[in-house]
């Protein structure tokens, strides 16, 4: 268990994965645009450490301006299910009353 959350436990690298599981290649600006909060430092932070993982694969297009698309790896993929579960937990405890 610890060592998983030293891969994947930082705030901002859940919802990178959850939007890379469900949107399947997204570019930098499509994830900055879709985690509320994250700043520049802490999505380019959080995107080397999933790539040096293995979670991520980073592809830069030699255009003008250059353009860089993030996708999960075949590692990465192997936490979908996880991420899923996660989801309908944290769905069903909106449901609840405290």
């Amino acid at each position: 268990m610890i060592f998983a959350l030293e891969i994947i436990g930082q705030k901002w690298k859940i919802p990178i994965l959850w939007h890379l599981s469900e949107d399947g290649a997204l570019h930098y600006s499509e994830l900055k645009r879709k985690i509320f909060g994250i700043t520049n430092l802490m999505l380019t932070k959080s995107l080397r450490d999933l790539e040096a993982s293995g979670l991520i694969h980073r592809q830069q297009f030699d255009t003008n301006p250059p353009r860089v698309q993030y996708s999960l790896t075949e590692r990465g993929k192997t936490l979908t299910p996880i991420l899923k579960s996660l989801e309908l937990w944290g769905k069903s405890q909106m449901q609840r009353t405290p």
